[in-house]
């Protein structure tokens, strides 16, 4: 005998007393990571590139067509670099009202850089993308989730309102800094299409290229244990691999999937932060703070100290 579980109520209030939140992110990173791992001879890799550079050409209009026709925003998280490489691509998404997001300058690693040289990169691509866009971006993803100790502070002290790269939660958190705080919107790698379709020979990335029923099912899985909490999902695709025609055949039955049910907020990652920080300031939702960074010390934590006999993984 089965018994009925009756459904909390959702953490967060979403709007029109709908269940659950879930946004649609997409980070066109063109052939840019390309010329990150290999400077010297980027221009020999002419597969590759031209694979990546389908995201742009191909896939952000198709993406673009296929939401707009549902009336749906999504989010575009765009290295500066990219934008400027793809001017007319940056403008199809201001026209269909898209949010378009900061995603570095060159999909370059943050954690790698000193605080000064993030800094700097961060600061160049805002200046881009506003220029570009003709909207200053209030949204940010650090490049393959490379967050880097410096990142919440730099951020803060731009002005940036929200951030998606962490995994510390299931809902909307907010992260503190000395120079302010930032709200998370909390990703997952089970929700990314890179370990999915992802297979990059020329950058030493080479995957079992995965069907788009076997990924969908990872995908709704996941939506399926934030729809039972009443959370908020979100899943990071790339217009390079998911902007695939057999793929996009999967990504519209999911949209109907999720519109039929009826009680799905589906939206883009500005509309979740603003709803978020209104219920913030009204007091109707109290977030999980995170203090950054995690761990501040450039050292070994002191369990690890080159003195102690060392543990093995």
């Amino acid at each position: 005998m089965t018994a009925d579980i009756t459904a909390p109520a959702p953490p967060i209030p979403w709007p029109d007393g709908k269940r659950c939140a879930v946004s649609f992110s997409f980070d066109m990173d063109a052939d840019a990571l390309i010329h990150i791992a290999r400077p010297d001879d980027a221009n020999t890799c002419v597969s590759t590139m031209s694979g990546m550079r389908y995201g742009p050409e191909i896939g952000v209009p198709r993406i673009c067509d296929l939401f707009e026709s549902y009336g749906l925003k999504v989010s575009f998280f765009v290295p500066a670099w990219c934008a400027e490489e793809h001017p007319q691509v940056i403008e199809r998404m201001v026209e269909g009202g898209h949010e378009i997001a900061h995603h570095g300058y060159m999909h370059e690693s943050p954690s790698r850089n000193t605080r000064d040289r993030e800094a700097y990169w961060t600061v160049r691509a805002l200046d881009s993308l506003e220029r570009l866009t003709g909207k200053r971006p209030v949204g940010y993803r650090a490049p393959l989730y490379d967050y880097s100790q410096h990142t919440t502070a730099i951020l803060a002290e731009l002005g940036f309102r929200y951030e998606s790269s962490l995994m510390g939660d299931d809902l909307p958190y907010v992260l503190r800094s000395r120079s302010g705080d930032l709200l998370e919107l909390p990703v997952d790698w089970a929700c990314d299409d890179w370990n999915q379709f992802c297979h990059l020979a020329d950058i030493d990335f080479v995957m079992p290229i995965q069907s788009p029923r076997h990924a969908f099912d990872v995908y709704r899985a996941e939506f399926e244990g934030q729809y039972e909490i009443g959370g908020f999902w979100q899943i990071v695709w790339h217009p390079f691999l998911i902007g695939r025609a057999a793929r996009m055949r999967y990504v519209r039955s999911f949209i109907e999937e999720l519109l039929e049910k009826g009680d799905v907020w589906l939206t883009n990652c500005i509309a979740v932060a603003d709803h978020v920080e209104g219920l913030i300031a009204a007091g109707n939702y109290t977030p999980r703070v995170d203090t950054m960074p995690i761990k501040s010390s450039a050292h070994r934590i002191p369990e690890l100290a080159e003195d102690v006999e060392p543990l093995r993984g």
